[in-house]
């Protein structure tokens, strides 16, 4: 069993359906969907996510909500030298037509069945579902493409730099599908 030593104990833990939530309307200030977005692969399903979403935020309340970029595995695959796999250009091939990743291989590395989003799309969702001053951010941006980022990272100064680009380059429209994943940010 595992045991916390804080004062500030979690309150509750459910599993539940991000199209269907066991919350009461207007009850949330902030609702987090990290992870629902990518796996619901039909557009329907995501929105219907976002809008039981927005149904529990109370009026003001902020969704945050995480995608995978629709640029990912090729960015990935090109890294890694998937690319040399045949198997996994057709994944690319799918995945830029029109963000079904699909993994008939089952082969690990190559992630599961899921979704990745444009970031434009991402924000069409959002504002599809009627949220309200959308904003989507690259939340890694190209630091996870970079070949001695561990370097870098553990470099105290070396590390302000990268995040004062990271910072100045987040909300860039030309370089969102650069990062592997996408956080947009909407209000009820």
């Amino acid at each position: 069993m595992f045991q916390r030593k804080s004062k500030n104990l979690l309150a509750s833990i459910n599993i539940g359906d991000a199209r269907n939530l066991d919350f009461e309307d207007k009850s949330a200030d902030i609702v987090l969907l990290f992870g629902p977005l990518y796996h619901l692969v039909r557009k329907k399903e995501r929105l219907k996510a976002l809008s039981e979403a927005r149904r529990v935020l109370k009026p003001g309340g902020l969704l945050f909500a995480a995608a995978i970029s629709r640029f990912t595995s090729a960015l990935d695959g090109s890294l890694r030298g998937f690319i040399q796999d045949p198997e996994f250009m057709k994944i690319i091939m799918q995945d830029l037509k029109n963000g079904q990743h699909r993994n008939p291989s089952n082969k690990p590395e190559y992630f599961t069945t899921a979704f990745f989003h444009h970031p434009d799309e991402l924000e069409a969702e959002m504002k599809q579902a009627k949220f309200k001053s959308v904003k989507v951010y690259a939340i890694t941006g190209f630091a996870w493409l970079l070949p001695r980022f561990k370097e870098i990272w553990e470099n105290p100064s070396l590390k302000t730099r990268l995040m004062t680009i990271l910072d100045k380059t987040e909300l860039e429209p030309s370089m969102l599908g650069q990062s592997d994943h996408l956080l947009a940010v909407g209000r009820k």
